[in-house]
This record gives C-alpha cells, sequence and structure tokens, in this order.
C-alpha cells in the first residue's frame, strides 16, 4: 500500500532511558519518561494501547501485549544531545563532532563584534536559567538598553530583550547579526530571541522566542522530498531547526496545544508528503525546570489528543511520534538535555504491530520515511520499511 501523507510528532526532549554513554556527557542513570511516570499527572492510556510501554528498558510500565503500532527505541549516533543535532539526525545528518559550547561565556572577541553590529552593551555572558536571567538582569537591561546575552549546557546564543526597550523585529534582527558572527567555530547551533515583557520584580518571557539555526551541513531528508516535489510542512520550530531548508510550508506554533492544533488542521488537508511538528513544551516549560508534574500533565494532554488525530487518519496516511534528545525533569543533578534513547511509534492501517527492539541510529527514521515515499537519497540510516508494512 502507498503512502500519501506521513506525520512526524516530535515530542521535545521526551527521552526514555540513558545511552550506553550517557556517563561521558554527565548523564548516567538518567530516564525522562521513567521520571514522569512516578507523577500523579501521568495518565498516557493511548501510548500505553500504541506500545510506548512495550519499547525496550521500559520495564518500569506494565506493557500492552496487543499493541496497536510498530514500536521501537533508536540511539543517537551523533556526538551531541541538542534539539539542532537530534533533529539533524532524525532526518539523517550524523554530526561526528559536537557543537560548540561555552560553559564559561563567549570569548570577548564575538561579544566585541556583537557590540559594535548592534551598537549596544552585553549583560551577563554566562550560563543560566531563562527565567532567572530576566529576574537579575532585566532591570539593568531597562535602565542601560543593554542586551542580556546567556547561554546553557546546550549550543545556544540567547538574547532576551525587553519589548518595550527593544522592539519585536529589532530583536530579531540583532539575532540575525549574531548569526552571521558565530560561524566556523563558533558556529552554535542556534541564536534564540527571547523577549520578554513586565516591570522589575514581575517580569515574563512571551510567546515571541524565535530560533536562526546554523544552516544544515548537507542535505537532509527534508531537501530531498522537496526536490522530489513533495510536500514537507513544518509546524512549530522545525523551520527554524532546519533553517528553512527543505520546507515547502511552515506555521509557527505558541506551545504544545497550539501545535497539536495546527498539526489536527492539516489531517483535514490535502497534501502529498511529510507533515513535521515539533512540540516544545515538554523541553522549554518541564525539562530544564526541572517539572515533573507538569511534563507528566503535557504528555497526558497529548494522550487525550491523540484520538481526535487518529480518528482523521485516512488508510493512506501514518502517524510516526518520536522524542530528539532527554531532558529528564527528575534528574536534580542538572535542568539540562540529557542523553537518552528515543521512544519510536508508527501508527497507519497499513503498519505491523511490531517490536523493531533498538537501533543503531535516529537516521534510521529519516531513511524509512524516504523509502516510503520513493526518494533515492543519499542520508544516513537504515530503512525498516519492509519490516512495518503489512
Amino acid at each position: 500500500m502507498g503512502i500519501k501523507r506521513a506525520f512526524l510528532i516530535v515530542l521535545d526532549s521526551c527521552g526514555c532511558g540513558a545511552l550506553p554513554d550517557a556517563a561521558d556527557f554527565g548523564d548516567a542513570g538518567t530516564n525522562t519518561l521513567k521520571s514522569i511516570s512516578k507523577s500523579s499527572k501521568f495518565d498516557i492510556h493511548t501510548l500505553k494501547k500504541m506500545g510506548m510501554f512495550n519499547i525496550d528498558g521500559v520495564d518500569f510500565l506494565e506493557g500492552d501485549e496487543n499493541h496497536t503500532a510498530a514500536i521501537c527505541r533508536l540511539e543517537e549516533k551523533s556526538k551531541g544531545k541538542d534539539t539542532t543535532i537530534g533533529h539533524w539526525e532524525i532526518s539523517g545528518i550524523i554530526s561526528e563532532k559536537p557543537l560548540p559550547t561555552y560553559p564559561n561565556g563567549f570569548p570577548k572577541d564575538v561579544l566585541d563584534k556583537f557590540s559594535a553590529a548592534t551598537g549596544r552593551g552585553v549583560l551577563c555572558n554566562k550560563p543560566y536559567s531563562g527565567t532567572e536571567v530576566i529576574k537579575d538582569y532585566g532591570e539593568q537591561h531597562m535602565k542601560t538598553g543593554d542586551l542580556i546575552v546567556y547561554t546553557s549546557a546546550d549550543s545556544v546564543f540567547q538574547i532576551a530583550a525587553h519589548e518595550e526597550i527593544v522592539p519585536i523585529e529589532t530583536l530579531y534582527e540583532y539575532c540575525r547579526m549574531a548569526r552571521e558572527i558565530l560561524v566556523g567555530e563558533h558556529g552554535v547551533g542556534r541564536v534564540i530571541a527571547r523577549p520578554f515583557i513586565g516591570e522589575p520584580g514581575n517580569f515574563t518571557r512571551t510567546s515571541n522566542r524565535h530560533d536562526f539555526s546554523i544552516e544544515p551541513p548537507k542535505n537532509t531528508l527534508l531537501d530531498d522530498m522537496k526536490q522530489s516535489g513533495l510536500d514537507v510542512i513544518a509546524i512549530g520550530k522545525i523551520f527554524d531547526i532546519f533553517a528553512g531548508h527543505g520546507i515547502t510550508e511552515k506555521t509557527y506554533t505558541k506551545g504544545n496545544t497550539d501545535g497539536m492544533v495546527k498539526t489536527l488542521e492539516y489531517a483535514d488537508k490535502d497534501f502529498t508528503g511529510l507533515c513535521f511538528t515539533n512540540l516544545v513544551d515538554f523541553d522549554m516549560l518541564y525539562g530544564h525546570r526541572n517539572d515533573v508534574d507538569g511534563y507528566a500533565a503535557a504528555l497526558t494532554e497529548f494522550d487525550r489528543w491523540l484520538p481526535k488525530f487518529m480518528e482523521k487518519m485516512h488508510d493512506d496516511d501514518v502517524l510516526m511520534i518520536t522524542a530528539d534528545h532527554g531532558c529528564d525533569p527528575g534528574y536534580t543533578c542538572s535542568t539540562d538535555h540529557s542523553r537518552e534513547h528515543i521512544p519510536f511509534i508508527m501508527y497507519g492501517k497499513g503498519v505491523k504491530p511490531v517490536n523493531l527492539g533498538t537501533r543503531k541510529t535516529y537516521s534510521d527514521i529519516g531513511k524509512t520515511i524516504a523509502e516510503m515515499f520513493g526518494i533515492k537519497t543519499e542520508i544516513s540510516g537504515t530503512s525498516f520499511l519492509n519490516e512495518v508494512l503489512k
């Protein structure tokens, strides 16, 4: 049976257990799914029925012997654990080197170039929590107009500014300037606009965040699909992660709920190809804030939404659910991403409910989608399409 539409949903950071080399990244023993499963807010009947609890390593939950979807877990072959590298690997690029990180802040020559370009000074310049950094530097920023520049354990250059001091479009332009500066050895994965509002003592970040990603080093699945005349629809931050490469249509979202609404809308549209959704709240709002209950409640919300989506699926549709890394909210030693396996669930009328065990790279997802649409491609990975189609 031919596949006309594939829906790939990334539950951003919903890892399912530490990788064999997790200790090298300071992540030994992390398990995002296990941590949230202990919460009273965790109630995912639909994902259980599909086979989430039958995946390798998910031995802390009781599986369903009659699960309805094809399942597996995948190892990350790239040297990293961030959003950009995770999505690139899903789409067929294995990164041999990690993107640069700045545990001691950015070097003076980078900041000098940035200040010269923007005409503004810089505050902070160190790894920081996004909510704490505006609490600690927001008032000074409002008084001076200097930009709050900070990073994290990830390869990011983040710029926080009050929307009344720096208009949104101006902040985006500053990010573009930083993106042009941050190349070569300082080619960070993402430059991120982090606008906020409010008064000292009561600052809040807004939903006008925007990511400016480094260009993929070579063609991904998305490029090959677009070049083959197929639709590649990006929902959420997918367009930003791939710097627009290989996308035929995009729609931004204001969080998980909005992302699910927009994905449901595309289930009613006629297209041929891939609808690629990222649900960012798991990572941004809950994983990084060690909020186990919030993370569990968000996954429960997604689980409640799934039947509505599945009702709209056509006979020649497939639904794939996965993640891009971990961000274990129960790992109190850190608020950063964790190096974990990712779960994979594939559901559709033409899909057999088989367990494929553990696979060696996230790229097997991209290779499988390429074969699904008959695309000749040089991306990494091994297709498992013949193992899952009826």
